[in-house]
């Protein structure tokens, strides 16, 4: 399981803000591909899963929001834009599994706390990879620290990212 390391970088991405995450996968190439492509097993871990093929240039309504599938190379990579932001998984083969790069290109999101919400998502996929399961509460029980080294990182004000965290997590969530 992923620890509280802050590990997402802040970049530019096609000339906009944007989130990377990287992480080495004990896995092979394909059980992950699975697990990021195929909706029954996505939305163990990641927020809002669609139920896409995926194909390119598949639209899907979530609500309001619109998702279109831009690329699907599989097993390396899966991207697309919701509400206007690109996002992408990309999944490169390593000596003993797989390495996944994750993207979003966040615009004028508040950088610390998107990084922290996508840190604790994406903290739920090796445990689903091993037959296991992290439910969301226990993913976010690290929230507030995550959140601390990534507004110190960033150099961003940490205070709307605790303010979300005081309305939205559990009372007594260190």
């Amino acid at each position: 399981m992923t620890d509280t390391t802050a590990y997402g970088t802040l970049e530019t991405i096609d000339g906009r803000t944007g989130l990377r995450f990287e992480r080495s996968l004990a896995y092979p190439i394909e059980r992950v591909w699975q697990a990021v492509s195929v909706p029954a097993e996505l939305e163990r871990f990641f927020p809002g899963a669609a139920d896409w093929t995926p194909a390119k240039g598949e639209t899907i309504d979530l609500g309001g929001a619109t998702l279109e599938v831009t690329e699907v190379d599989a097993p390396h990579r899966l991207a697309w834009t919701f509400a206007g932001q690109p996002q992408s998984f990309e999944l490169v083969a390593a000596e003993g599994g797989c390495r996944l790069v994750f993207t979003h290109v966040i615009d004028d999101l508040p950088a610390a706390q998107t990084a922290t919400g996508w840190e604790v998502y994406l903290s739920r996929l090796e445990p689903h990879l091993a037959g296991e399961y992290l439910s969301d509460e226990e993913a976010h029980k690290p929230w507030k620290e995550i959140h601390e080294r990534y507004a110190e990182r960033f150099g961003v004000d940490p205070e709307p990212g605790r303010r979300w965290a005081a309305e939205n997590l559990p009372a007594g969530q260190d």
